[in-house]
C-alpha cells in the first residue's frame, strides 16, 4: 500500500505513474539493486560513482525546482522537503543532523539504506555513494535560490555496510 502522504496517480490510458506531476517508475527493489551492482561491476565503482554523482545532482536540482512550484516552497524548506520525500520512497531513513544555511554545510544521516539492507553490514566498503550527488544538487538549488552560496560537494563519510552504526553524508563548499 502506498504511503498516503505521497499521492500516486496512474494514467488509465498510458499506465504512467506520477507523483506531484512527475512521471515515476515503480519496480521491485531487487531488480533495481541487481542492475545497480551489475553496472558498478561493468564500469568500476569509481566511474559509476562519478556518473551517478552527476546524474543525481542534476536530478535533485530538477526535482527541487518542480517541487518548489508544486508545493509553493522556497529555499531551504525545499531541501528539507527533498530529504523527507526520499525517506518516504524506499531509499532509507534520512535525517538532516546539521545544516548551516549561510554556506551550505550539511550532515545527513541514513538508517536502513536500501543498499545496506540488500548486501548486509559486513561488506567492507561504502555502498551508498549513489546519494552524494542528490544532496549536493538539492542543497545547491536552495543556496542559489536564496543567493547564499553556489558550488557544493558531497561525500559519504561513513557507511553501515562498512562497520558504521549508520551512513553519514557530508556536504561542504567546493
Amino acid at each position: 500500500m502506498a504511503n498516503p502522504s505521497i499521492p500516486i496517480e496512474v494514467n488509465q490510458n498510458t499506465g504512467i505513474w506520477s507523483t506531484d506531476g512527475l512521471p515515476m517508475v515503480y519496480m521491485p527493489r531487487h531488480f533495481f539493486l541487481n542492475t545497480h551492482f551489475a553496472i558498478e561491476e561493468a564500469l568500476t565503482e569509481k566511474l559509476y560513482a562519478k556518473t551517478l554523482y552527476s546524474a543525481g545532482h542534476k536530478s535533485a536540482w530538477d526535482w527541487c525546482k518542480n517541487e518548489s512550484r508544486t508545493h509553493r516552497l522556497s529555499g531551504f524548506d525545499v531541501f528539507r522537503h527533498y530529504v523527507s520525500r526520499i525517506s518516504q520512497r524506499g531509499w532509507g531513513q534520512f535525517t538532516v543532523t546539521a545544516l548551516e544555511e549561510k554556506n551550505g554545510t550539511a550532515d545527513i544521516c541514513l538508517k536502513h539504506s536500501v543498499f545496506v539492507e540488500h548486501c548486509g553490514a559486513d561488506v567492507g566498503r561504502n555502498l551508498c555513494y549513489m546519494y552524494t550527488g542528490w544532496f549536493a544538487g538539492a542543497l545547491e538549488w536552495a543556496g542559489q535560490e536564496t543567493g547564499k552560496f553556489c558550488s557544493l560537494t558531497s561525500y559519504e563519510a561513513s557507511c553501515a555496510a562498512n562497520g558504521a552504526k549508520q551512513c553519514l553524508f557530508k556536504v561542504r563548499p567546493s
